[in-house]
């Protein structure tokens, strides 16, 4: 059985050539990465650049017969940040194919979003706009508001790295590649969002002062001060990878 599904608004050209899964198999472009998983190529339509994330593997153990397949992880995932509001990669084209109940294949395409770089390589780069305190603190705020509004859904990245962030020229900032991301609740819920926030602070140290960081927490918490319980978290983000680094 395969499932595939585009977004609306596509050109007849574009809707062609995304047209199903075999098309999308097809595809030649620009190879990005890939895993034992999963490869990402990055093609051009109409002048348009687009990811195309193709999974022949469903992901670990019997995740191949049980559970979401992590390309479906990935789309539903994205679909749930537009809806809550948080900026992404635009989803286009998503879909998976199964046999006798085993996933075989599935691929999840997006609109590059133009102009943009991943935090990861402008800390590599040592890029000025980190010394830049006014840019830090437009990007934390978004940064910030995004985690919380994933959090209180009761949604943990747990993936949430520098090189999953990207931001465009203007100090935008997009969340992007979530397919272990899930729902979580009661104390799972609570070691995830430690998870999240110390993976941000795993390279906010290196590059971050400590009065951004705070700054970054407070602003997640949405409050002027640290409580009794906020420095017990973040006790519990700096002790995260603690040898394991």
């Amino acid at each position: 059985m395969s499932q595939w599904k585009l977004a609306e608004g596509l050109d007849a050209e574009t809707a062609e050539c995304f047209g199903d899964l075999d098309r999308v198999f097809a595809l030649e472009g620009d190879w990005i990465t890939g895993d034992p998983l999963s490869e990402v190529l990055r093609v051009e339509q109409r002048g348009v650049r687009y990811y195309v994330k193709r999974y022949w593997g469903a992901g670990k153990g019997l995740r191949r017969w049980f559970g979401r397949p992590r390309v479906k992880a990935e789309w539903q995932n994205l679909r749930h940040f537009a809806k809550w509001g948080i900026p992404t990669a635009p989803v286009v084209g998503w879909g998976q194919e199964r046999r006798a109940g085993a996933f075989q294949r599935g691929a999840l395409i997006t609109r590059e979003l133009a102009g943009t770089v991943d935090l990861a390589e402008l800390a590599r780069q040592g890029d000025p706009r980190l010394d830049d305190p006014r840019w830090v603190d437009r990007v934390s705020r978004q940064l910030a508001r995004a985690t919380r509004c994933m959090h209180r859904h009761g949604f943990a990245h747990n993936d949430l790295k520098w090189r999953n962030l990207l931001v465009d020229e203007a100090g935008n900032l997009f969340l992007i590649d979530c397919p272990t991301g899930t729902f979580w609740w009661g104390p799972f819920l609570h070691y995830r969002i430690v998870k999240d926030l110390a993976c941000l602070d795993k390279v906010a140290k290196y590059h971050l002062s400590r009065s951004q960081r705070l700054r970054f927490y407070l602003h997640y918490r949405d409050s002027a001060r640290l409580r009794g319980s906020d420095k017990r978290q973040v006790r519990q983000i700096l002790k995260f990878f603690e040898g394991r680094e």
